[in-house]
């Protein structure tokens, strides 16, 4: 299949060049970047510069590349800085799925994430809600969810991937990242707030697998929502530095979500639970 990568040297992006290209993909892969785009064409995949918020540039890319499908993976969380992921979100992805169609693409695979739903008493499935009542700063990162799911869903085959939290290489969880910070300077909590997380690498596989599910939303998280009060000390432990003490008290969207939807149309999580995972941080 030839495949437009939207987002190549992100956390995901990274890990899922070398998985499409070892399954015989052929892939066009974009970064903002020219040292950027040097690495992906050293990885074996054809690089191209872009600025996916220029929408023109987009419908160059896209029509010069002629993809079966594109792979969207962009975010803009290396700073925390939420409103320009929400930008990427809703511009960006208006701009890919714009240009998509133009191309003549009929497959498009989105990142999106699975803790955006509303309020509950348990881990959420495909089915519940997107909390669209939710207040601010929150109100801003659900809208630019539903904006990225509606926007995708224009494609005739469309797969949104709503992952868990990421850990890994390259992200917030890595050691030296921003929970390392914050852990160090007292501002996480260990309380009754239930997340899901996944390991970068079975967010990409989960991104290679899509390719060849149905159309839909799917949760890629792992088979263990926990409390921070739960998971906090053993990211500490993994990373090497004091856990806050317990406490309590959580608000109502902290959740969590189930997987049963990607387990099963064959998704296998080589790191099933966060207890292991963290520590692994491979």
């Amino acid at each position: 299949m030839r495949v437009f990568l939207a987002g190549a040297t992100g956390a995901v992006g990274r890990v899922l060049l070398p998985l499409l290209l070892d399954a015989g993909h052929q892939v066009v892969a974009a970064s903002r970047t020219p040292a950027g785009v040097e690495r992906l064409r050293g990885q074996g995949a054809t690089g191209v510069q872009l600025d996916v918020l220029d929408p023109a540039a987009v419908v160059r890319a896209l029509t010069a590349a002629e993809p079966d499908a594109v792979l969207h993976q962009l975010t803009a969380l290396s700073d925390y800085d939420l409103a320009a992921n929400t930008r990427i979100r809703t511009e960006g992805t208006r701009n890919l799925v714009d240009a998509a169609l133009k191309a003549g693409a009929r497959r498009i695979v989105a990142q999106s994430i699975a803790f955006a739903y509303e309020p509950g008493g348990s881990p959420a499935d495909e089915s519940t809600p997107l909390d669209l009542t939710a207040p601010e700063s929150r109100a801003t990162t659900v809208a630019g969810v539903r904006a990225l799911e509606d926007a995708v869903a224009e494609l005739p085959h469309h797969v949104v991937l709503r992952y868990g939290a990421l850990y890994g290489p390259g992200t917030w969880y890595a050691p030296g990242g921003l929970m390392a910070d914050r852990l160090q300077e007292g501002r996480l909590r260990a309380d009754d707030g239930v997340s899901s997380f996944v390991h970068v690498g079975d967010a990409a596989r989960a991104a290679v697998d899509a390719l060849g599910w149905p159309s839909g939303v799917v949760n890629v998280v792992d088979d263990e929502p926990a409390a921070a009060r739960e998971w906090v000390p053993v990211l500490a432990a993994a990373l090497g530095v004091p856990a806050p003490e317990p406490v309590g008290g959580r608000t109502g969207w902290e959740r969590g979500a189930r997987n049963a939807a990607a387990r099963a149309l064959g998704w296998q999580p080589r790191h099933p639970t966060w207890r292991t995972g963290f520590a692994a941080q491979d």
